[in-house]
């Protein structure tokens, strides 16, 4: 993505869902998560996506996970937004934590839209739907991906929520080092790797060349940037106004993309925010304020405020970190040759040509 591009404002629309993001930004993001997404095809059950971290990992390493979250309803007539921080896992589930392992942490950010009743629902709910998933937690991927289509079927069943209404959502669980990331929509997680950004999601956007092809398989269409000419995303859950019946296979998904990793000691924190700070901010750039927040007062929730800036829709961004302690200072070796941009600078830069490629 481009932060310099400037997203486009149109008038707020309830019940057809988010405004457009601009078309550039969305092709942009597109084209440099394709390379962390190699393995998706046309089909929904696109697998997990596997990225391992660096091997030198001191054997006894334990993430210790602290959080803060800022959530502003900008400009719009209302919040659609909604998040979840829960950073003691065990101390949550109480009496429901036997055979889970420790330490855990659960994290999610939910972009509502056409209302907040999709959105407020599937908060409450999901890691609820997680918990009692049968394949939890001996398969955690598989209840993960349950949980989202539970969700997105009790929305169905409801005769007291908005049957317009709808929700993108992506959630991390992270087990001791093990770190799962779910999406379905536009939210994204960064991953800030010693001052490095590293995308562990994709936007799901209509024009995406991976989602266009599964929308017109099944009978969709892609216009001006919309799934059907009336909503941005190409998965969220809810929105049964444009879904078949359910059971049936619909364009607009509910399938979670999935990834799984090992954290390591050079993983510092992540980020998850909706995407209203995405259409205004650039991965990479999010993980240098991140960074360098952490490092003058090393408090996750001011630096989640940090990352707010002038956006057209609702701002809800997470900041969860690894380490009770603040980032270190990178110590570049010194080098005949000198240096004429930072590496904070090179960061920027590598993001910069990784969006344009």
């Amino acid at each position: 993505m481009n932060g310099s591009v400037e997203p486009q404002t149109p008038p707020d629309s309830p019940g057809v869902g988010k405004p457009p993001r601009h078309q550039l930004t969305s092709i942009r993001h597109c084209a440099s998560s394709m390379r962390i997404a190699a393995a998706a095809s046309s089909g929904l059950d696109l697998g997990a996506l596997s990225l391992i971290s660096p091997t030198d990992v001191r054997p006894g390493f334990l993430p210790v996970f602290r959080s803060g979250s800022c959530a502003e309803i900008g400009p719009k007539s209302y919040m659609e937004d909604e998040h979840v921080c829960v950073d003691n896992f065990v101390e949550h589930l109480g009496g429901r934590a036997a055979g889970i392992p420790a330490p855990g942490a659960f994290y999610g950010v939910f972009d509502g839209h056409g209302g907040t009743d999709a959105s407020c629902f599937v908060r409450k709910n999901i890691l609820k739907f997680i918990v009692e998933d049968v394949n939890f937690p001996s398969n955690v991927e598989k209840a993960i991906r349950g949980a989202f289509l539970k969700a997105d079927h009790a929305l169905a069943d409801s005769h007291s929520l908005d049957n317009d209404s709808g929700t993108t959502a992506l959630t991390a669980l992270i087990f001791g080092r093990t770190l799962f990331v779910a999406n379905a929509g536009d939210c994204r997680a960064v991953l800030g790797r010693r001052g490095r950004a590293v995308e562990l999601s994709r936007d799901h956007k209509p024009n995406c060349k991976s989602e266009k092809i599964r929308i017109e398989k099944l009978g969709g269409t892609v216009f001006d940037g919309y799934l059907n000419g009336q909503l941005a995303v190409a998965r969220a859950l809810g929105d049964w106004h444009m879904k078949g019946p359910k059971g049936s296979v619909s364009p607009l998904s509910a399938e979670p993309e999935m990834q799984e990793m090992v954290l390591s000691e050079e993983d510092e924190f992540l980020i998850i925010g909706c995407g209203g700070l995405w259409d205004v901010m650039t991965s990479q750039c999010a993980v240098t304020i991140v960074r360098k927040e952490l490092m003058q007062h090393n408090n996750p929730e001011r630096c989640s405020s940090a990352l707010k800036r002038d956006s057209c829709d609702n701002l809800t961004v997470v900041v969860i970190c690894f380490s009770s302690n603040p980032p270190p200072k990178i110590e570049i070796p010194r080098s005949r040759v000198r240096r004429s941009i930072s590496l904070e600078g090179l960061h920027l830069l590598k993001g910069a040509l990784d969006s344009n490629a």
